[in-house]
């Protein structure tokens, strides 16, 4: 069984989570706060989970909702830069980070759907 450690993906979310929390330390409105912090949180916790499965459909199922945290993460970012929260440039390249982990839960999505047939 892989060890979601040792996922080039979960590091890579992981990474963005924890900058995500360092950076934002300073945005006093908790609430908007705490959505983007989760919703970036999420995305490496899906992952974990589902390498923990015993089944492929479940590994697929928790990868679809680590691929949809990215959606709900690019939203709030997109929104946090409109209003002033977070800077263009680094809020523009945190969207891209979680694009390109969406690109690679996609693959590794269509990888396990192929092995299986």
């Amino acid at each position: 069984m892989e060890k979601f450690e040792e996922k080039a993906v979960w590091m890579r979310a992981a990474r963005l989570s924890a900058a995500l929390y360092e950076s934002l330390d300073s945005i006093n409105e908790f609430g908007f706060r705490d959505q983007i912090t989760s919703a970036g949180l999420a995305i490496p916790a899906f992952i974990a989970q589902g390498y923990q499965t015993w089944s492929a459909k479940e590994l697929l199922d928790s990868l679809n909702l680590a691929k949809g945290a990215t959606g709900e993460l690019r939203s709030h970012l997109f929104i946090a830069m409109d209003i002033g929260y977070i800077d263009k440039e680094m809020g523009m390249a945190w969207v891209s980070e979680a694009e390109g982990i969406a690109r690679i839960l996609d693959e590794l999505m269509h990888s396990i759907l192929e092995q299986k047939k």
